[in-house]
């Protein structure tokens, strides 16, 4: 997951907003002593009375809570065809969870959007043991959004021509592709020779969007360019290969960066871990290092254990492209143990596809999960990514302080609604 120096520096200056080294250890120290704001009342209970006491507790609107009720059909024109009806998933509220980064700053309830039981337990007790340790460091690293378009050319000869007048033209290509954006920029190009075939990386970052439809777009604008200014002529062309990761665990997006890179940490003492996780340090380290194991011996990209969980709830909740899950939830997942016998946590996922502007952010429900979670801002999709982080190891955290502790069957038999 390395990053050049020239495009990491390129994303310091482009995204951070320049703080010095005390400032940026400032922001990612833990804060213990501040005190967490109020959860709202848990359980499994969904009595009117009992949802009104937890909408009370979360603070927001009126508006954003009506907004969560059924709307009419109109609301729903840009991003759907075939319209005939909604479908009715549960939201439930995770947290108060406290993130200590660059851009996220404060305590967060976190809206989860689910059918599966003991989900959104497990998660708001990871984040309760999070915010208790004073929150987690979460700090954006990179960013970049890839579309590859490939061309065939009639040799291998006319492909080297191609690709020696392509390094030439990345200025060109810029030009033509920002001209179809006001926020994606052109980072850099990439050039992959397959035989006769030439694959074109093209790395945008997308500003507040996840920007799926923005790169298309501007992709689009270089094959055109191409086509007609190209000194030799490709027989056929396609504006993305399946080269780019998209919507996809690769290699490729996982040793790089797709959409946000974040890591996120913290350090839980022993007696936190048994208060509240039920366990020891050491044994959680030991069923890290057992899983890790098993995720090598299986193939699996990265390791970590259940990242999925966490991110498709809330991308559902919040508006997300949902089947970006398939490539965010691709990660590496840490435990070790201190000198003086505290855990130590960490997570870093290269894939985060999020957004506050665009997709299904602006749909009603969607956009008061992002008011709930105080993240609704075009300006805040950075600070998202950084939640996305500290959500995953709050998850992290949950399950592998319950398999551990030998209590994941008997969470689940207790949580788990439907039963014969």
């Amino acid at each position: 997951m390395a990053a050049s120096s020239r495009k990491a520096q390129a994303f310091v200056l482009r995204n951070l907003p320049a703080p010095s080294v005390k400032d940026l250890r400032e922001r990612l120290a833990p804060k213990p002593g501040m005190p967490a704001r109020p959860a709202p009342p848990g359980g499994t209970a969904a009595t009117a009375s009992r949802v009104a006491e937890r909408w009370k507790a979360l603070g927001v609107s009126a508006e954003a809570r009506a907004a969560l009720s059924a709307s009419g059909p109109e609301a729903y024109a840009r991003n759907i065809e075939n319209f005939i009806g909604t479908l009715q998933v549960p939201v439930g509220v995770a947290g108060p969870l406290r993130v200590n980064g660059v851009f996220a700053q404060g305590d967060y309830f976190l809206p989860l959007a689910t059918t599966e039981a003991a989900l959104v337990a497990s998660f708001d007790r990871g984040a309760r043991v999070l915010t208790e340790a004073g929150g987690c460091s979460s700090m954006l690293v990179n960013e970049g959004v890839c579309r590859a378009p490939a061309f065939a050319f009639r040799s291998i000869a006319d492909a080297g021509e191609f690709v020696l007048w392509a390094m030439q033209a990345t200025d060109s290509f810029r030009a033509v592709a920002e001209a179809t954006t006001h926020h994606g920029r052109l980072l850099d190009t990439g050039l992959t020779v397959e035989g006769n075939h030439v694959y074109l990386q093209l790395e945008f970052s997308t500003g507040a969007a996840a920007g799926q439809n923005m790169v298309t777009i501007a992709t689009q604008a270089v094959c055109d360019y191409i086509i007609q200014h190209a000194p030799v002529k490709a027989e056929y062309h396609f504006v993305e290969a399946n080269f780019s990761g998209d919507k996809k665990a690769s290699v490729l997006s996982f040793t790089t960066v797709r959409g946000r890179k974040v890591a996120a940490e913290a350090v839980l003492s022993a007696e936190l871990v048994r208060k509240r996780l039920h366990s020891t340090p050491a044994r959680m380290c030991d069923y890290w290092r057992m899983s890790a194991l098993g995720g090598v011996m299986s193939g699996t990209i990265g390791v970590q254990g259940h990242y999925a969980n966490g991110l498709a709830a809330l991308y559902l909740a919040t508006g997300q492209d949902a089947a970006c899950v398939a490539e965010s939830a691709v990660g590496v997942t840490r435990f070790e143990v201190r000198e003086d016998g505290a855990l130590y946590a960490a997570v870093t996922l290269p894939n985060i596809i999020v957004g506050t502007v665009g997709g299904g952010t602006g749909l009603p429900g969607q956009h008061a999960c992002l008011e709930l979670l105080g993240l609704s801002r075009p300006e805040d999709a950075n600070a998202l990514a950084e939640v996305c982080a500290a959500l995953a190891l709050a998850g992290e955290l949950s399950i592998i302080g319950a398999l551990s502790a030998q209590e994941f069957t008997r969470a689940h038999r207790r949580l788990a609604r439907g039963r014969k």
